[in-house]
């Protein structure tokens, strides 16, 4: 089935945050434009927050899908402002949309943990807030970019890891994971910046720590990408297939890490393949 969408959402996931440091200090969004603003987990000196778009023609008692997106930036930089328009592009196809924060490096003085333990706590809160959202609990996406595709992970694994609160856990898997290039290693020897993890490098590795049942799984990888090599997009779904799980990965030939600025194409591309990957799996039914 081919969709089409505002001007808005077709922005591919170079839109959201880098690994490279912004020009000026980023600053925690409390509301963004066309959003309702819930907080997940109260705390000082922030609360944390997720925005939610719902579609139009929503109502109280709906169970709709969702797709929860997380922003990338090396568990640095980035805020939800990167990610919203996953939640715009959500609800123009009738999912209730979500682009929830996370502590990082640069807002909050936090390590990589911190940012696992807020994308499971931020799960948690939505499917305990399911019926006020109007979403069904059984079907919602989750995704990431890059360290957001990390932490997205973090969301299908059943143990808390270091770091986690074991009552802040899921109550069940995403329906599925969306996943653009991914750092899915973390692990000393062949991991992505393993030194931020201190002792945890391997616990907080999503390909060392998988459970023997996860969610099927779309991904998209850039050949070209100097900053997470294509290789740890190939493991991942090497073990994923030989495991019995689903992985469906789409190399992008020239792709870089952002590899929508490289290979214009890929922004309808992956949309459309996002499309058929929600809609086989169920999570586009508009009937409520």
């Amino acid at each position: 089935m081919l969709f089409r969408f505002p001007r808005h959402a077709f922005f591919l996931v170079a839109a959201t945050a880098g690994l490279a440091a912004p020009a000026a200090p980023e600053t925690t969004p409390t509301e963004l434009p066309g959003t309702e603003t819930f907080v997940y987990r109260a705390g000082t000196p922030e609360p944390q927050r997720l925005f939610v778009i719902k579609p139009v023609g929503w109502k109280v008692g709906d169970r709709r899908g969702a797709l929860m997106f997380f922003f990338g930036g090396g568990w640095t930089t980035g805020t939800p402002a990167s990610a919203i328009f996953w939640a715009r592009f959500a609800a123009d196809l009738g999912l209730v949309g979500i682009a929830p924060d996370y502590r990082t490096k640069g807002r909050n003085d936090t390590s990589p943990l911190a940012a696992v333990a807020d994308s499971r706590a931020a799960l948690h809160w939505v499917q305990v807030h399911a019926a006020e959202l109007g979403l069904d609990p059984a079907r919602i996406a989750v995704g990431g970019n890059s360290s957001g595709g990390h932490v997205a992970l973090w969301t299908a694994i059943t143990p808390a890891p270091p770091g986690s609160a074991e009552a802040e856990s899921p109550r069940r898997k995403p329906a599925v994971l969306i996943l653009f290039s991914t750092i899915s290693d973390t692990s000393a020897d062949t991991g992505y910046t393993p030194q931020r993890f201190g002792a945890n490098t391997t616990a907080l590795s999503p390909i060392h720590q998988l459970d023997a049942k996860m969610p099927p799984m779309l991904a998209f990888h850039g050949d070209a990408d100097n900053t997470v090599p294509l290789r740890q997009a190939l493991a991942l779904r090497d073990k994923l297939v030989a495991t019995g799980n689903t992985c469906d990965l789409h190399i992008v030939p020239g792709g870089g890490h952002n590899f929508g600025n490289d290979v214009p194409e890929w922004k309808e591309k992956s949309r459309q393949l996002i499309i058929d990957f929600l809609e086989a799996r169920g999570l586009l039914s508009r009937a409520q």
